[in-house]
Formats: structure tokens, sequence, C-alpha cells
């Protein structure tokens, strides 16, 4: 017989693909979906075909005035490549033309704002990532690293991620029973949260009375022992998961 899994420690990750999950100063977890290497390379063509479609029509302009034309062309170029997408993230809180089509942007690995100072830093280091030849140091650090960072977004502490609304828990596949959502009576810290999901996710290949037990661990949150302990800690973990109760009109 086959002994069920205890739920995950502190340390131990939840099945999250291609997530960052975010603890702020007051106790509030923000999930950042981390844009892989594929919505990444349609953006970075997207501001490639911009910029080209820019860079012809100047040269075109710039042609009338014969060689005084290749001063400022050059110019043109250079802000082009490393104005462009500092201008726009810096400017359009994080966002290239080119990511808003894929509806993506950058923010700071802790989910605030890109600044001048991150965002000019990451841009300077394409240079490192175009080496040896192809983008290939980039494409490899992608690969590589959890969040799908190139070097630039290593050295300046940056992540790509998805817009919108974050999927709820339930939208990645993690199965928590569907009780009624009750809110935490205080904080939670990114840790305890993981773990009361997981109880939630486990808690149907336990026998009850393992499930009571575990439950009566967590008496000091949930103020009850017992089923009702077990209950209550069914309804944190299914408004962890964003759930939210109903308005009665919803209901009908």
């Amino acid at each position: 017989m086959s002994r069920a899994k205890a739920p995950p420690t502190e340390n131990e990750a939840l099945p999250f693909d291609a997530v960052r999950r975010v603890e702020t100063p007051e106790g509030v977890t923000l999930t950042l979906r981390v844009a892989g290497p594929l919505p990444r390379l349609y953006a970075a063509l997207v501001d490639g075909a911009i910029r080209g479609f820019a860079y012809s029509l100047a040269a075109i302009a710039l042609s009338l005035l014969g060689d005084l034309g290749e001063g400022p062309f050059l110019v043109t170029l250079f802000l082009g490549e490393w104005g462009y997408p500092v201008i726009f993230e810096v400017f359009r809180n994080g966002v290239t033309p080119g990511k808003s089509a894929l509806k993506l942007k950058v923010v700071n690995g802790d989910g605030t704002p890109v600044n001048l100072t991150a965002s000019a830093l990451r841009n300077l280091l394409r240079v490192a990532d175009f080496m040896p030849v192809g983008y290939a140091a980039g494409v490899l650090s992608i690969l590589l690293t959890k969040d799908f960072q190139r070097l630039g977004d290593l050295v300046a502490g940056t992540v790509v991620v998805h817009t919108g609304s974050p999927r709820s828990r339930d939208q990645l596949g993690l199965r928590v029973p569907d009780v009624p959502p009750v809110p935490p009576p205080v904080p939670l810290r990114a840790h305890e949260q993981r773990v009361i999901v997981g109880f939630a996710e486990r808690v149907e290949t336990w026998p009850p009375e393992r499930a009571r037990e575990l439950a009566g661990m967590a008496r000091g949150l949930t103020g009850a022992g017992g089923q009702e302990g077990v209950n209550r800690l069914l309804g944190l973990a299914s408004w962890l998961v964003g759930r939210r109760l109903r308005a009665p009109e919803e209901r009908r």
C-alpha cells in the first residue's frame, strides 16, 4: 500500500510552469506570468519590422540630401536600435509596439514598473546577447533560466511577462475541491499559501482521519479542528486559487 504524499513544505514548489510569484512587504502574493521564447521572438520581429520600415522611409528622405544625408541616417539607426526600446519601455510602462501586439511587457523582478536605468541596461547588453553570432548567447540564456531571462534581463533584474488578468490556479490545472471560498482572517505568507493549497490538492488521497489530523495542525488559523477544520482549510484554498463568492443575482 503506497503512502500518501505529505503537504508541500515551505521550500517545495507547486507545479507552476512559467509563473513567477512575488511576495510584497504587505504579505500579498503577486503572480507574474513569465513570457517564454516564442512570444518574445514574435514581439521582437514586430518591433524589427517597424524599425525597418522607419529606416526605409528615412533613407528615402535623406537620400535627397546626397552625401549630407549619411550622418543623419546613422543617427537615425542609432536612435532606432538603442533609443526605440528604452523610450517605449520607460514611457509606455514597459511596452513596445511589438510587445503590445503580443500582450507582453517588461517589469522589474518584483513586478514594479521598469525604470530608465534598468531599461537602458537591459537594452545596452543586447550586444552581449548577440555573441558570438545570431543572438546565440541571448537564446541560450532564455532557455536555461527559470524566468526566461536573457543576459540583459539577468543584469538589469528584469523579466518579460504577459499582461492582462493572471490565470487562476484552476486555469493552471491544479485540483482544488470546488467549495465556497473563505477569505483568510490574516495575511498569509507565500509558503503558508502553498501549504494550504497543497493540502486541498491532496486531501482526497488521504483517509478522513489523516486529513483531520493534518487540519488540526492549522487550528490556530482556522479556529476549528476535526472535519470543520478540514472544511475551513478547503475554503481558504478555494479563495487562494482565485474563487470568489458570487452575488445573489449571479447564483440564480
